[in-house]
């Protein structure tokens, strides 16, 4: 394949075969008795550290292709959320799926072997609120590393995939520079372009604004509105940026607590709130 995924001038996002994560193209089709309607599912899952209840049996499904954002108070098990389903950390119970697969259990209900957990991890991927980039690798050094060691690809197919990408993100001027050269909002933009190199199916991004002033968070969150409406990737947000998350998000879903107090479109949510809890919340965001 060729060409590229860049933005124009205009700031118009541009895709093109080569660079767009199309699930079809990653990874091959799912045995019939895997394929789902679900591309990544929570089933009772409840997490706890001690007497500390992070998570009280949660039930969250999340369609092929749809971009939910996590929105709540800090300590609300939001993160959780987002870590388990990465395979960081486990469950204290119930199950988590992926695209119909646990990425807990096989098929006969032992823990999976490490090399069956990452081939179904594989089909995720993650940005945090750290960029987490290799200071002693350049950017183009940071961006390969994973295609040639995870993909296996040549040196020569990992560094036209990682200028592509580098393309996307509006950074191919930086191949050369080092991390410590970069702000955090190019930082943060080379990380996301990090986790879309390797194609995933489930995008997860956790706070990826947060350590940033307002002028390069623009800049992060203009990446993430290009992933979100020309892409195929499914996108699972926490985040505090409430504009942001009412205009590219399918669904909201409210923590408290560990567990979903209320969920739905964002216009529901934020004009048409159920819950008091999630009015009291969204009116000390949106007036701080």
């Amino acid at each position: 394949m060729s060409g590229s995924m860049e933005f124009s001038r205009a700031g118009s996002f541009v895709p093109t075969a080569a660079a767009v994560c199309d699930p079809a193209e990653s990874h091959a089709a799912a045995p019939e008795s895997q394929q789902t309607k679900w591309a990544i599912e929570f089933e009772k899952v409840s997490k706890s550290y001690g007497a500390h209840r992070v998570l009280v049996d949660l039930d969250l499904q999340v369609r092929p292709g749809e971009k939910v954002t996590l929105i709540g108070p800090s300590g609300s098990g939001k993160t959780t959320v987002l870590r388990l389903a990465m395979t960081l950390e486990n469950p204290t119970g119930g199950d988590i799926r992926v695209f119909g697969e646990s990425i807990l259990f096989d098929t006969a209900g032992k823990p999976l072997s490490i090399r069956q957990e990452a081939r179904i991890r594989r089909r995720c991927g993650m940005v945090f609120q750290q960029f987490n980039l290799f200071p002693h690798l350049t950017v183009l050094q940071n961006l390969m590393l994973a295609p040639t060691t995870v993909l296996k690809q040549s040196w020569e197919q990992a560094e036209k995939s990682a200028l592509e990408y580098l393309r996307m993100v509006g950074l191919e001027g930086k191949v050369r520079a080092y991390p410590a050269q970069l702000s955090g909002g190019q930082q943060q933009r080379i990380a996301i372009a990090r986790a879309l190199i390797l194609k995933p199916e489930i995008l997860l991004l956790d706070e990826i604004t947060s350590a940033l002033d307002p002028e390069l968070a623009g800049e992060v969150l203009d990446v993430v509105r290009g992933v979100a409406h020309e892409t195929k990737v499914t996108l699972l947000i926490v985040t505090h940026e409430m504009r942001f998350a009412r205009e590219v998000c399918d669904r909201i879903v409210v923590f408290d607590a560990g567990r979903i107090i209320e969920q739905g479109s964002p216009d529901k949510i934020f004009s048409h709130p159920e819950s008091e809890r999630t009015r009291s919340f969204l009116q000390s965001v949106l007036n701080h």
